[in-house]
């Protein structure tokens, strides 16, 4: 008898309910993004993301059922995201996931969203073997974890200040270029010369896998300034291009170095920021001279997604890891630290 899985995801500014079958064939995948909505304040508002998934959780979870050619009495078990995140986003999430639960009589699975992300490479990939290094990158988290078996994570390196999605929607902010920044960034240094302008990398203490991305930041800011100041024109381009490459060298040499120190020849990556262009062509190269393979989710499973819950969902099914109804959204909910 097939396991099929509803997931739901509200950690932050998308609505979405996805339909997953055996841990394999997605059925559905809906998403409401709310970017339009945010647009005007340039980045997420926190009261104003509750308030529109309570709008449009309901419709959401009933495209994905249409889509997916379920009802409710088909679905096995019900996955949802209860941190980290926004609280009040994640409470609208977590109550519909809590009341399909009782109402169906059916098991409630609490999902960490950072799991959700890793877990998107099992739905592209999934013969992947373990052990495996993921390097998460998102607008909250650049986070480098060791996963020695399914369900295990050990948390190699993380950033100490600024993730490298905020550092890229901040710079962007500062030149102009609208919300959200990743995307406009990574498209507007095609046309530049990463080389341009010398920032620095912040690679910390030697040894350490920790990310800082907040000196960066504060030197594209001084940059933008001083060029303002003396009245100089400013290649855009160039900017995106060398700050890019700045975030890019970082991440790559370390997520390396976490693959060299443990002996892990499969590298993941996870999280909006796993998108970006010129980081898949750095690790591709730089992991294929250090004999790794990289794998990467494909571009729609980058971004907050269900889909990534349901799959994560159903491995904790197979488990038995069930939350009781109590189940609460924990917005600091650490990666391995499930708090039931």
């Amino acid at each position: 008898m097939s396991v099929i899985i509803l997931g739901i995801e509200t950690s932050c500014d998308e609505t979405s309910s996805s339909v997953l079958v055996d841990g394999a064939e997605l059925r559905s995948n809906i998403i409401s993004s709310q970017i339009e909505v945010h647009q005007k304040f340039g980045g997420v508002v926190p009261e104003v993301a509750s308030r529109k998934h309570l709008e449009n959780i309901n419709s959401v979870i009933i495209e994905s059922l249409e889509k997916a050619e379920v009802s409710l009495k088909d679905i096995t078990a019900v996955a949802v995201t209860y941190g980290p995140g926004l609280v009040g986003a994640l409470l609208v999430g977590v109550a519909a996931a809590k009341a399909l639960s009782y109402a169906l009589d059916i098991p409630l699975i609490g999902v960490n969203h950072l799991e959700g992300h890793i877990s998107a490479n099992f739905l592209a990939q999934p013969g992947l073997e373990f052990p495996l290094i993921c390097l998460v990158v998102s607008g909250g988290h650049s986070d480098i974890v060791y996963l020695p078996n399914r369900g295990e994570y050990q948390l190699l390196g993380r950033t100490r200040d600024d993730a490298a999605g905020e550092a890229f929607d901040k710079v962007a902010r500062a030149m102009g270029l609208g919300y959200p920044g990743g995307p406009l960034i990574d498209n507007l240094a095609r046309q530049g010369n990463s080389q341009a302008v010398k920032f620095p990398r912040a690679f910390l203490e030697e040894g350490s896998l920790d990310f800082s991305f907040s000196g960066l930041k504060s030197a594209v800011l001084n940059y933008l300034n001083r060029s303002k100041m003396l009245n100089e024109e400013i290649n855009r381009a160039d900017l995106a291009a060398s700050f890019q490459r700045a975030v890019v060298e970082v991440l790559v040499d370390k997520t390396i170095s976490a693959a060299r120190r443990t002996g892990v020849k499969t590298i993941i990556t996870a999280g909006g920021v796993a998108a970006n262009g010129e980081l898949r062509n750095l690790l591709l190269e730089k992991a294929g001279e250090a004999g790794c393979k990289v794998f990467f989710p494909p571009l729609n499973l980058c971004t907050d997604n269900a889909a990534m819950i349901a799959c994560a969902g159903y491995y904790k099914y197979l488990r038995g890891d069930f939350a009781p109804l109590s189940l609460n959204a924990i917005p600091g909910l650490t990666l391995g630290q499930d708090k039931y």
